[in-house]
């Protein structure tokens, strides 16, 4: 009989529950793990709280669907678990799902908050504040935060309201178009979703909400390398015809990497975007002081946990990243997954240049979210750099940037500096406190700014968008008149 027409009993299960031989089931599949034991990222111990026994409680709480699927062959699938049996659920498992029970939903800070209706957001600091109220405290932590003190990631946002609009009066102004071709991709606006990790933190459907969403709007959608979901369950959520890009940081087990990569090209990934911001994670401050919540990464394998540090997510989850990763490997990134390839993270005119000399597709200018190093200066004020230093780059490669964009008239100014399109992440993840339904009201709002910033400007496409449309005095004086700094010179011996 194959597995697939095979039904098994409790008892059946119950038998298989020693390391040497051990069976769980989750949503009435049975596998055996038992080679799994030692691979699993949290530990062996884990599973075999669970072995002989049915095991979805637990694994719902830290996974997401479709994870063992991924990760197990056909071969570990043994059958389908007999439900028709009246089962007592071991006392732990009780207290699993009690626990799931009493998180979901729970409040950070405002006991019998009540979302509002979604039509009320009008804004993405709408969005902010029903997350903050609705998020667990962690998941809240985790999205919010940024590194040390804060200063990149405030100044992210002050930067763009240091710009001043120079609008164009007595044009005609009807009918405005935001319809831009991203890496080929045609999007109906020129922002797409920045890679954002852990989704599912934020609504049961994480990143296949998102897909969705973005389907419904006409957006690209850049998967996070720790998402919360397979790669294939997050393109298989959207249409046949919908653009993905993939976020790669690259695994100190490259054998991984280049797995990841060829899954990526046979499932229509039509962008990688190369993390080199991030070799190490930031310290941030928030998200160490709050115990981690339980969860995995289904694209990377990494599991959140706690340690003598704090309980760190971004920090613990990414421990696999490489950090021997550099210029040298893009040749081998474009040869193993034969996609365009994006820079994500460049800081100054020298590391575009050198991008560029790589042959990338495109580069964007991140300081991640102001989660990385403090202190490094706003993505829009490395864009100002390029113009005075290299600005044959923007006739080179596509140019794109995030951090700190919550306003349509934030995309128009970086438009009007050159920019492609840009990336939008912790408005999305806040957005997925209303599931699909949010992504869609969040992307209807941003669009409608932008459009709105358009006729309000004088332009009616984004390809009319130019320098001259903004005044960038208040912070010309911020950007470096050479290539690098002056002080190298005092130090001929440094290698840079």
């Amino acid at each position: 009989m194959s597995p697939e027409a095979c039904t098994l009993s409790f008892k059946d299960l119950e038998k298989h529950s020693s390391a040497d031989d051990c069976w769980i089931a989750v949503h009435s599949k049975i596998y055996d793990v038992t080679d799994f034991l030692d691979l699993h990222p949290g530990g062996g111990g884990i599973i075999l709280r669970y072995a002989g026994k049915d095991a979805t409680a637990a694994y719902d709480e830290i996974h997401a669907q479709g994870i063992l699927e991924e990760t197990l062959s056909s071969d570990n699938f043994k059958g389908l678990l007999d439900q028709s049996e009246v089962v007592i659920l071991p006392e732990e498992q009780k207290k699993d799902i009690d626990k799931i029970e009493k998180t979901r939903g729970q409040s950070t800070s405002t006991e019998n908050y009540t979302k509002p209706d979604l039509f009320k957001l009008i804004s993405t600091h709408d969005f902010e504040d029903v997350a903050e109220k609705t998020l667990t405290t962690k998941a809240w932590a985790f999205y919010s935060s940024a590194a040390t003190d804060l200063v990149t990631h405030h100044a992210n946002s002050n930067f763009y309201r240091r710009i001043m609009l120079r609008p164009r009066v007595m044009r005609n102004v009807t009918d405005a178009n935001t319809q831009r071709s991203i890496l080929g991709c045609t999007s109906t606006a020129p922002f797409f979703v920045a890679p954002a990790a852990m989704a599912r933190l934020a609504h049961p459907d994480g990143e296949c909400a998102i897909a969705r969403g973005c389907a419904s709007e006409g957006l690209i959608q850049c998967i996070s390398n720790n998402a919360s979901y397979p790669l294939a369950s997050i393109v298989e959520s959207g249409t046949s015809t919908q653009a993905f890009f993939l976020q790669l940081y690259v695994n100190a087990d490259r054998p991984k990497t280049t797995q990841l990569l060829h899954k990526a090209r046979s499932l229509g990934i039509k962008a990688i975007f190369v993390t080199v911001d991030a070799h190490v994670p930031g310290k941030r401050e928030a998200d160490e002081r709050i115990a981690s919540e339980n969860v995995a990464s289904a694209i990377s394998g990494s599991v959140a946990g706690n340690d003598k540090k704090g309980g760190g997510m971004g920090r613990l989850m990414g421990q696999y990243v490489d950090k021997t990763l550099s210029w040298e490997d893009i040749p081998w990134i474009q040869e193993t997954s034969r996609l365009p390839i994006v820079v994500k993270g460049i800081q100054s005119a020298a590391d575009a240049k050198t991008a560029v000399s790589y042959g990338v597709k495109g580069i964007m200018l991140s300081n991640h979210g102001g989660r990385a190093l403090d202190t490094s200066q706003p993505a829009i004020l490395t864009l100002l750099e390029l113009h005075r230093i290299c600005p044959e780059v923007f006739d080179k490669v596509e140019v794109y940037l995030d951090g700190g964009i919550t306003r349509g008239s934030d995309i128009l100014k970086a438009l009007c500096l050159g920019a492609t399109a840009v990336g939008i992440g912790r408005p999305y993840l806040y957005s997925l406190c209303y599931g699909q339904e949010g992504v869609e009201h969040l992307s209807q709002i941003l669009k409608d700014e932008l459009e709105t910033s358009m006729r309000l400007a004088g332009i009616t496409n984004v390809d009319q968008s130019h320098p001259g449309l903004v005044n960038t005095s208040d912070l010309d004086y911020l950007v470096p008149n050479v290539e690098e700094h002056p002080w190298i010179k005092w130090r001929p011996k440094a290698k840079m």
